[in-house]
């Protein structure tokens, strides 16, 4: 009997619409990364900051991943921002097949940035490629500072480590080894750039805005 390797069928099929979505944006030449963190990370607080803080320079389209609710989405429209939600219905991660019909909604024409805010999860997202010109990571102090060590393939692939809330360091609040946590991450990835922010204070912000608009005026 032929056996069916359904992994790698269902990952075919995802990167097909990968490569879809890739195409889509490469022609409007808008940049699109995919960010991805543990629940609590601060992704989204993360977002609306630099939507706000940004708001007069760039023009910022978000697709909201979720298992249930558009509460992420509504904190992302509430800046004037277009998002789009996704509810997964339970899967661990985003499909590129759910993003390119976002992508049909999102007034890409308009936009100088897509972000896709992916379910909170350090694993599943990191197997899915999505079309992204890029995937970043989110870590926040309070969630310990082994994660790289403990999930690895999800800082080897990214472009940026947005290690956030470091506002919790102060007055040593919380353990956590930063040194270690750049280490470890570029033992992964050499090429990784590490922004230590606080989505709270503004701590640390203007590295990452600075990287961000770098990489919108290269395309």
């Amino acid at each position: 009997m032929d056996k069916i390797d359904v992994g790698r069928k269902i990952l075919s099929a995802n990167e097909i619409f990968a490569l879809k979505n890739r195409q889509l944006l490469a022609r409007s030449g808008k940049p699109c990364f995919n960010l991805i963190s543990s629940p609590g990370s601060g992704k989204t607080t993360l977002l609306v900051r630099t939507i706000t803080d940004l708001k007069d320079a760039l023009r910022v389209g978000v697709i909201e991943g979720d298992l249930q609710t558009d509460i992420d989405a509504e904190r992302i429209r509430a800046t004037k921002a277009p998002a789009i939600q996704i509810n997964t219905e339970g899967a661990c991660h985003l499909s590129a097949a759910q993003v390119n019909q976002a992508l049909a909604k999102l007034p890409v024409e308009g936009l100088d940035v897509v972000f896709i805010e992916n379910v909170g999860n350090l694993v599943c997202p990191s197997a899915f490629e999505l079309g992204e010109d890029g995937k970043i990571v989110v870590l926040s102090v309070a969630e310990g500072d082994d994660k790289p060590v403990k999930y690895p393939a999800i800082f080897a692939k990214s472009k940026v480590l947005l290690v956030n809330k470091i506002d919790l360091l102060e007055g040593a609040r919380v353990d956590f080894d930063l040194d270690r946590v750049r280490a470890d991450a570029r033992r992964l990835n050499k090429t990784i750039e590490i922004f230590p922010v606080s989505a709270k204070t503004g701590e640390g912000m203007q590295n990452w805005y600075d990287w961000l608009t770098g990489q919108i005026r290269s395309r």
